[in-house]
């Protein structure tokens, strides 16, 4: 089985190309191929897949083998794929779990338009939004060396969040104008990893709600630099939410089991 090899600021995903709908899916295969000891190593998998209206469809599960909600990270980087072997030129339109999606592919980055985002949950200590995935979003300080994993794995099993499916947890660290450093424990990969790209959506729109950030926010991340640029209406609701950032093909490969 060919594999590609993909990453999006150090969140990194193996890449199938399953047009004609072969590949086999189960959790134990993917879990599998997934595991840095074992397999190839990534944060999840994903198969690029033929859609009647759209220009395909994407088919995310995490690392641990289950099907995954929306990745924007993962979205951009099948995106990349989806140039890179043909299937889009440099505009596309194509369907993921959490609905229709746009993006443009430049040669540094791919721009994602992620879903329109309403209904943000707001506390004395956090912040709760969908981006596509569910996200904790909490400012913190001296992020460097705050303990994400244990905070996060204790947010993200504790309640209200577990009970609903459990959360992604972001923790925030505002370094200037318009900037933020993220660090993310992530839901199905169980671990932190070096760049969520739903993540740094909810932290960036979370950062226009608690510090009037407008427009834009540039967010660094364990893996890189991303940007987020968006809208708010009138009523606290946000739209035209793009994520953008690198997706580079890492290697390609053969699975033989």
């Amino acid at each position: 089985m060919k594999f590609y090899k993909y990453q999006g600021a150090g969140n990194d995903f193996v890449v199938i190309d399953d047009r004609d709908k072969s590949f086999p899916v189960s959790q134990e295969l993917i879990a599998l191929m997934c595991h840095r000891r074992f397999g190839i190593g990534a944060d999840g998998l994903m198969l690029l897949q033929n859609d009647e209206q759209y220009d395909f469809r994407m088919v995310y599960f995490n690392s641990d083998g289950t099907e995954g909600s929306m990745c924007g990270n993962g979205g951009r980087c099948l995106v990349r794929f989806a140039h890179d072997i043909g299937v889009i030129g440099n505009t596309t339109t194509f369907i993921a779990i959490d609905g229709e999606h746009e993006a443009s592919v430049n040669p540094d980055t791919i721009s994602l338009k992620m879903i329109d985002v309403a209904g943000v949950e707001q506390t004395v200590k956090y912040d709760f939004m969908n981006t596509g995935s569910p996200h904790y979003v909490e400012f913190v300080e001296n992020l460097a060396h705050f303990d994400v994993y244990t905070t996060g794995k204790n947010i993200r099993y504790g309640e209200p969040f577990v009970s609903k499916g459990g959360t992604n947890v972001n923790f925030v660290e505002v370094i200037g104008q318009n900037a933020l450093s993220v660090r993310t424990y992530e839901r199905g990969v169980e671990d932190e990893t070096y760049a969520c790209g739903t993540g740094v959506t909810a932290c960036a729109l979370s950062a226009n709600l608690r510090l009037g950030f407008e427009k834009f926010v540039d967010v660094k991340v364990l893996g890189g630099d991303l940007r987020i640029e968006f809208s708010k209406k009138a009523d606290n609701t946000f739209e035209n939410i793009y994520l953008i950032g690198p997706a580079v093909q890492v290697f390609i490969g053969e699975w033989r089991n």
